[in-house]
């Protein structure tokens, strides 16, 4: 009995994988199924989930940028970088800051504000070994940065159409004010394809800045021997946009790779969702969920401000 009815359960998960990757489940709604499935039925596959999200949304991006242009890369970077820095800096600062008047564990408050600042739990996974934390300090700023992820892949679209955002202008915003690179591209496919173009192409140019923002933290908390993982994938993600724009034949048939590339991704958010279970809420905390809300609204609302300013 106990073998059926985890084969079951099983067959029930793998349906809803294949239905996620079908054209009939927006990323949104890919989620919001995987959170659904681990307050219910779970996650039968959940010790592979960290690795083959991790591996699926590389491969997803890369493939993304085979509906790209080299001079559409080009000008959408060049837009964000000032942007870019301003926020980076300010998200460390303020962290920094919150930190020391809430006197909480320096290295969750820390892993909380570099995942703010750069790339979710791209940027916590580099910073980590930097900074030497333990698995709970990492656990609990994963968490964090999971559920607010989630909050806003849903609300951000409501908000773009909201406030008549251009696809440029809701793309630039969500590439800086959401976390993780899935949600970022989630959104941003909700919103429009080239939101979806120029929130990707943003969010890993900001993904870069890990590499500095690591070697700080190793400063910061005068650890040594650290090792600085560098997102290597983001090289093939230039060249796949490369080949799309000097390659006629690639770019005759990228559309194809797109396709794949953004039902990859829509399965990435419900394999993400199945990790929000009961278990990640309760393991977050008041604290930390406060720090990350905070930090997440200042960088949200400041961002969006700017960018109503130079409409």
């Amino acid at each position: 009995m106990l073998d059926r009815n985890i084969t079951v359960r099983e067959i029930l998960f793998v349906t809803v994988v294949i239905l996620c990757a079908s054209p009939l489940v927006t990323a949104p709604l890919a989620l919001v199924a995987g959170i659904v499935v681990a307050w219910t039925i779970g996650n039968p596959y959940l010790h592979l989930n960290h690795k083959i999200t991790h591996l699926l949304l590389q491969v997803s991006v890369v493939g993304l940028g085979f509906g790209m242009t080299v001079n559409n890369a080009v000008n959408a970077g060049k837009s964000a970088f000032g942007l870019t820095i301003a926020t980076i800096t300010g998200t460390l600062l303020l962290g920094f800051l919150m930190s020391r008047l809430l006197k909480s564990d320096k290295k969750t408050a820390w892993l909380i504000t570099v995942g703010t600042a750069i790339c979710g739990g791209s940027a916590i996974a580099a910073v980590s070994p930097a900074i030497k934390a333990h698995e709970k300090q990492i656990t609990v700023a994963v968490g964090t940065i999971f559920i607010l992820n989630a909050i806003a892949l849903l609300v951000f679209p409501f908000i773009g159409f909201a406030f008549h955002l251009s696809q440029e202008q809701f793309g630039l915003w969500s590439a800086i004010a959401i976390h993780d690179t899935s949600s970022v591209t989630g959104a941003a496919a909700r919103y429009g394809k080239q939101s979806l173009e120029i929130a990707t192409t943003v969010k890993l140019a900001r993904a870069l800045w890990i590499v500095p923002v690591t070697l700080l933290s190793s400063l910061l908390f005068n650890t040594k021997d650290s090792r600085v993982k560098i997102p290597w994938f983001i090289l093939l993600f230039i060249l796949a946009i490369m080949v799309n724009t000097y390659v006629p034949v690639v770019h005759d048939h990228g559309h194809v790779v797109v396709a794949l590339a953004r039902s990859g991704l829509s399965v990435t958010l419900f394999l993400i969702g199945t990790g929000l279970s009961k278990s990640t809420l309760q393991s977050v905390g008041f604290k930390p969920l406060f720090r990350g809300t905070v930090l997440w609204v200042c960088i949200s609302v400041i961002t969006l401000w700017v960018i109503l300013l130079n409409r």
